[in-house]
């Protein structure tokens, strides 16, 4: 539960793969409660898979967010977007994860999501997610 001195943050992440699998990259951006960026992904990750890259995109994010919140980790709260309905729906339980690389990577990101608050996933439209989509774009650029 969110306290008066608690702390909010909204991640927008997307991951992408050229091939799937193929040259994949992941992008976010971590907003702060008034809407500034205070933190961005913009990695290569390899050849990979795309639903690899998207849940890697929301856990180098949320990495981010324990380092802005180190200490207060308790008293924070993270809203996720993306445009990955899968994960949305992995992480809100309503579809079982099949794959074990996608169960590992499901298990990254919920210790990471353990210690907040809260966390929630919203699933967005594609143009809502234009900022993690280029970041995401820009780093299979740099790896191709």
């Amino acid at each position: 539960m969110k306290t008066s001195n608690g702390v909010k943050f909204t991640i927008h992440a997307d991951g992408g793969a050229r091939g799937n699998p193929g040259p994949s990259g992941a992008g976010a951006v971590v907003r702060n409660e008034l809407g500034e960026i205070v933190a961005s992904v913009s990695d290569f990750l390899g050849i990979r898979t795309n639903n690899f890259a998207e849940y890697e995109a929301v856990i180098r994010a949320l990495k981010k967010v324990h380092e802005l919140a180190a200490g207060k980790l308790a008293n924070t709260t993270v809203e996720v977007k993306m445009d990955s309905e899968l994960v949305v729906k992995q992480m809100r339980g309503e579809y079982k994860v099949k794959h074990p690389d996608m169960k590992v990577q499901n298990a990254r990101l919920a210790s990471l999501a353990a210690p907040l608050a809260s966390i929630t996933f919203i699933h967005v439209r594609r143009e809502q997610n234009k900022d993690a989509d280029f970041l995401a774009n820009e780093a299979m650029d740099r790896g191709a």
